[in-house]
């Protein structure tokens, strides 16, 4: 088993903008470091499925609300440095955003879908005159297992010599853990991982409150909408209200290109805002001290990625609302003094709940789903705390959370296998393909 802190570090790390396009920035960004300076030529990016879909639609940050995996592209050549991680593009400024426009006008950048790759997949090849280079993203968002100059194999991870099919990480080792025994890592929790964790918070918070500050017309503004509603029906101090709003708030700032990073969950920065906020909001609510509220996020984070792990990095439901979504209701339940068969049912509640809600790519909208799973986990920690009870075999529900979440998966992985194929054809319809800004 891995330690707390090594799965902190891997799974709860700071990102900016939508992460699936910042991991394109980044594999072109670590290809075109191994060459010296010069002009481009070409730059080609094969992605999977799930990539190419989440990076259609979304507005890249900093970039006067430019969209697609292509600017992306681009941008990591211009000015993305990769020992910045999924913030890649800390650095973009105005001068990067013509010169990235100016290259995918000229063809020079192609990001094309390999629909024979799933999950996270990125293959970036950069050329500058007569030299090439190539990068190799797999199974996790910012996992390099290749690089290339030239020909010349610069750096290559053992475990992938001959065979890149199968990932080896942590949500491997998690597949074959039971959710009681991954929990128990909580209690490794030191002062420097409440640091950590706590951090999420603020980073979080402070993009919530960027996005309830925005204007009308910039972005669907779900957040500042609902606060209006909210205030209008004089529901201020509804926590549920409360809990939806700020969520609403981050994703759609996010979603829409806000200069300011996430802290992610599993890979994926919405899942952040799902797993942080709203166990956030309610230990604030209940005063609780920073020990005990940490403890909860790191419970809310151990529990996305044990969903994750049987769904997949990247899959065809919204994992903000499942994953994320069970993990939030699994750090509230613990604030309110459950234990971890009321977690369960609480994870058991959300799953069932939100287990048909599909990944249509990211974008602004995704704010209403993250909303959604924010507030279902608000309302499956309060059932479980009241003492319901889902402990029975019942459609997709199981008295084991391992076995409720598989059901999910095989649903996911057997029944929606093409739905990825499906929804890239509708968005190629709606033009979205070319023209991504």
């Amino acid at each position: 088993m891995f330690s707390l802190k090594e799965f902190l570090h891997r799974e709860v790390k700071p990102a900016l903008g939508c992460t699936e396009p910042a991991a394109v920035a980044l594999a072109v960004a670590r290809a075109s470091e191994e060459l010296p300076s010069g002009e481009i030529r070409s730059i080609r990016v094969a992605v999977s499925d799930s990539v190419y879909k989440n990076g259609m639609a979304v507005v890249i940050p900093g970039t006067q609300g430019m969209r697609g995996n292509a600017i992306a592209a681009a941008l990591g050549a211009i000015c993305g440095r990769s020992v910045y991680g999924l913030e890649v593009l800390r650095d973009c400024n105005f001068e990067h955003v013509r010169l990235a426009k100016q290259w995918v006008q000229e063809g020079l950048v192609e990001v094309f879908c390999d629909p024979m790759k799933h999950g996270v997949y990125i293959e970036a090849t950069i050329t500058k005159g007569e030299r090439w280079a190539k990068s190799l993203i797999f199974g996790e968002h910012t996992n390099f297992v290749e690089v290339i100059r030239d020909g010349v194999t610069v750096f290559r991870k053992a475990f992938w010599e001959g065979a890149l099919n199968e990932e080896e990480s942590l949500f491997e080792v998690m597949k074959n853990t039971t959710y009681e025994e991954l929990l128990r890592l909580a209690d490794d929790m030191d002062a420097d991982d409440v640091q950590y964790v706590l951090q999420g918070v603020d980073m979080n918070m402070k993009i919530a409150e960027f996005g309830l500050q925005r204007k009308e017309d910039d972005g669907f503004c779900f957040g500042k909408r609902m606060q209006a509603l909210v205030k209008q029906q004089g529901l201020e101090n509804d926590l549920g209200y409360l809990i939806r709003t700020f969520c609403y708030a981050a994703a759609d700032a996010r979603m829409s290109g806000a200069k300011l990073p996430v802290m992610s969950s599993a890979g994926s920065g919405n899942h952040g805002i799902t797993a942080i906020l709203p166990v956030a909001l309610l230990g604030k609510r209940m005063h609780k001290d920073s020990w005990t509220i940490a403890k909860a996020l790191v419970i809310s984070h151990l529990s996305t990625s044990f969903v994750k792990s049987r769904l997949g990095r990247l899959s065809q439901v919204c994992g903000c609302a499942i994953a994320a979504g069970a993990g939030a209701a699994a750090g509230m339940v613990f604030l309110l003094g459950g234990d971890v068969r009321k977690m369960e049912e609480a994870m058991r509640i959300v799953i069932v709940n939100t287990a048909g809600m599909i990944c249509d790519g990211a974008k602004e909208s995704c704010s209403l789903k993250v909303g959604t799973g924010a507030f279902e986990a608000y309302i499956a920690a309060l059932f479980s705390m009241s003492g319901s009870k889902t402990g029975v075999v019942q459609g997709l529900l199981n008295p084991s959370i391992e076995k409720t979440v598989s059901n999910v998966a095989k649903i996911e992985q057997e029944g929606m296998c093409d739905l990825d194929k499906v929804i890239l054809n509708i968005l190629g319809e709606a033009s979205l393909r070319i023209n991504e800004w």
